[in-house]
């Protein structure tokens, strides 16, 4: 599925800013506020991805069963 990737994508690029970050010596408290912003905006992109991506039906389409030809001799019941 094509959320799969951006997930992975999206992934990745959140472990490149925190080492971003601990490179440039932002302190912990401040990379994890950093960190949990993008974690959340990384979560509804994702979703977001998968709603509008294009869904197979739930049930397969069934055809109907053939009617069956009325009885040429009539059906007589007992009263």
């Amino acid at each position: 599925m094509a959320h799969d990737s951006a997930a992975a994508a999206l992934t990745e690029r959140i472990d490149a800013l925190a080492a971003a970050l601990h490179a440039a010596g932002v302190p912990p408290e401040r990379s994890a506020d950093l960190l949990a912003g993008a974690a959340a905006a990384t979560m509804s992109a994702v979703l977001l991805e998968a709603l509008l991506e294009p869904q197979a039906p739930f049930v397969a389409p069934v055809e109907p069963l053939p009617v069956a030809a009325p009885a040429e001799t009539p059906v007589r019941l007992a009263a």
